[in-house]
């Protein structure tokens, strides 16, 4: 079982670590894989769902955040509105074992593809 949870662990973070990577700053976002939709410039927004037409997710974002931020939201897609890098804790639960990890948010958007839950967004002065 514990080679299970590891072998489980290692792959949802290689699935996170191949998360497609947004360098444009935000005022060039017409340059990313999708646009932000309802995401107001400035923000950092999370949707719990997929939520992906031509114009960028459009459904109720389970948040909106222009400061760091913890708690505890579903999450599948974020979008990056600022040109800050911010750091998204998450974690997730695999057949009772709790997984969590922190990935790198680069201004644009980004897909968590597996549905988790975001606890912290913390901005990073660093490059990622």
């Amino acid at each position: 079982m514990l080679l299970k949870s590891l072998a489980l662990a290692a792959s949802v973070a290689g699935v996170l670590a191949t998360a497609p990577a947004a360098s444009a700053a935000s005022s060039q976002a017409s340059n990313e894989a999708w646009l932000p939709g309802n995401c107001p410039q400035g923000t950092f927004c999370i949707w719990p769902n997929w939520d992906h037409p031509a114009e960028g997710p459009t459904a109720t974002p389970s948040l909106v955040t222009t400061t760091e931020w913890s708690g505890n939201v579903p999450a599948f897609n974020f979008y990056n509105r600022t040109s800050r890098n911010a750091e998204i804790t998450w974690s997730y639960n695999y057949l009772g074992t709790q997984l969590s990890g922190a990935i790198c948010a680069r201004p644009g958007g980004g897909d968590l593809y597996v549905p988790m839950f975001v606890t912290k967004v913390s901005w990073q002065p660093r490059t990622c």
